[in-house]
């Protein structure tokens, strides 16, 4: 059972720290390379983790404004919606008993 804890534990931390390397704010996009449509879903998949990390650094934000526009935005909300959405479709409903 130990184990088992600890190996989410290591699974948990590795995830979050894999997910701060592409963070909206980080440099990587600038008006000559926009962030587009797939940068999007990944800005929206990692949305809540540059939120926490907005609240320490200032140039993090959870949206890239330099992005090319519609597509980006495209992308974002689909991740958005289908990554806090798919979380109720995994609940499993109780059964009442009698």
């Amino acid at each position: 059972m130990k184990i088992r804890f600890l190996l989410i534990m290591v699974l948990m931390t590795f995830t979050a720290l894999s997910l701060t390397g592409c963070v909206p704010g980080d440099g990587v996009n600038n008006s000559h390379h926009p962030a587009g449509f797939f940068w999007g879903i990944w800005h929206g998949w990692v949305a809540p983790v540059s939120l926490i990390i907005g609240i320490f650094k200032h140039q993090i934000r959870v949206y890239e404004i330099y992005n090319s526009g519609w597509w980006y935005d495209l992308g974002f909300y689909i991740a958005v919606i289908s990554g806090f959405g798919g979380i109720s479709l995994s609940r499993r409903k109780r059964v009442k008993q009698e």
